[in-house]
């Protein structure tokens, strides 16, 4: 079994390790600086003014008011929180009960939709193209007079697909006649796009945007949420009120100091991070279709992260692939790393067009700055046995 130290770890989606900067910040929050920053001592004001701080850097990066960001533990819960937040707001001003999503959003979107259906709204799950990407004016066509709310994600955690959230904003901004404050709240679940995309909500023109810190090499377990000023929103945590009563719970003071430094290290070097793993991504992309028959991108060729490469492989699975690569000290990923332990095919590969049997042969591989190209060499020189090997154990199977 190799060693960590020699593993070729392609799967950024999943989780990236903390950035030594970013434990380097942390650290004294866990010791020397251990006060809850709730207290009004002087020793707590240090943890206080740690927190307020993390939350103007956060600010400057989306280019939003510090009192617009609110912490959380991670991903779902800011995507929880969003959803159901806006969602019994809407619906405790009798505004409406109507929510429009997309069929590829990561399942703590659906299922939280799910949740809601159940306790008395509508969802409409929008359908997207061979590519992953959901047409504006479909989101357009879905709307009622009851629509609430719109989820769409910035970029697809499977495929890589980027989807086209400033147009839907517009579409929203033009439809809607007042000028002023749109009717119908707009979120983003921006989990994959941090360190690859920009994240400026007023560029995105969204009410509501997730984000998690783990994925741009920052702790696990730390979260942010972005509520634009005036937007209708339940707090989902109550207790002692913190956050502006938004998500109350003592704060994790070296987990927000972690996300703030991770953000901004992500953001001051998004142009050339994502200019070297677009590279080794082609490069990726280019070794594999040329050497494995059989073998299809999934996603967008073009409009998609410039670190996901991302293929289904006719007559194999994508789980034998993975223990193929592992024993050859490769990691990767078949799709989502949350639902990783499930025998269902993808739902996102599933609303592109491809068949149950095809989608099984899904691969992800997600790439980082500290990938090199040698790396990518090394991949491409093993891949193409492991699949040989499998089909010839195999019968013949669906292809895409």
């Amino acid at each position: 079994m190799p060693s960590p130290e020699s593993l070729v770890y392609f799967d950024h989606a999943a989780t990236t390790p903390v950035h030594a900067q970013v434990l380097e910040a942390m650290l004294p929050y866990f010791s020397r600086s251990y006060a809850n920053p709730n207290s009004i001592y002087r020793f707590a004001q240090e943890a206080r003014k740690a927190v307020d701080d993390a939350r103007c850097t956060i600010a400057d990066v989306l280019n939003c008011r510090p009192n617009e960001v609110i912490f959380t533990s991670g991903g779902t819960e800011s995507i929880n929180a969003a959803l159901r937040g806006a969602a019994f707001a809407s619906m405790r001003a009798g505004v409406g009960n109507h929510i429009v999503t997309t069929q590829v959003e990561h399942h703590a979107v659906l299922h939280t939709c799910q949740m809601l259906e159940n306790l008395g709204f509508d969802v409409s799950y929008v359908p997207v193209d061979r590519y992953g990407m959901v047409d504006p004016a479909d989101i357009e066509g879905a709307l009622t007079e009851k629509t609430v709310l719109i989820s769409v994600m910035l970029a697809n955690n499977e495929i890589g697909t980027i989807e086209p959230v400033a147009e839907i904003a517009h579409l929203l901004r033009r439809r809607d006649a007042s000028g002023r404050r749109r009717s119908i709240l707009f979120h983003t679940d921006a989990v994959q796009a941090a360190g690859a995309l920009d994240l400026d909500v007023k560029r995105l023109d969204v009410d509501l945007l997730s984000l998690s810190s783990h994925k741009f090499y920052g702790p696990k377990g730390s979260g942010v949420l972005y509520i634009r000023r005036g937007t209708p929103f339940n707090a989902q945590i109550t207790g002692g009120g913190q956050e502006r009563n938004r998500r109350s719970g003592t704060e994790n003071v070296p987990g927000i100091v972690g996300t703030a430094v991770a953000l901004r290290r992500a953001e001051e070097h998004r142009a050339a991070n994502s200019a070297y793993c677009r590279h080794l991504r082609d490069r990726l992309i280019r070794g594999v279709l040329s050497t494995i028959p059989g073998s299809h991108l999934t996603g967008h060729p073009e409009r998609r992260l410039p670190n996901n490469a991302s293929f289904v492989f006719d007559g194999v699975e994508g789980e034998s692939i993975l223990l193929g690569l592992d024993f050859q000290g490769v990691a990767a990923s078949s799709g989502s790393a949350c639902s990783s332990g499930s025998l269902e095919p993808s739902h996102v590969l599933l609303a592109t067009g491809l068949t149950a049997a095809a989608a099984s042969g899904a691969l992800r591989f997600s790439l980082g700055p500290d990938n090199t190209e040698q790396e990518v060499d090394y991949v491409l020189s093993v891949l193409p046995d492991i699949v040989q090997q499998l089909r010839s154990m195999s019968g013949p199977r669906a292809t895409a």
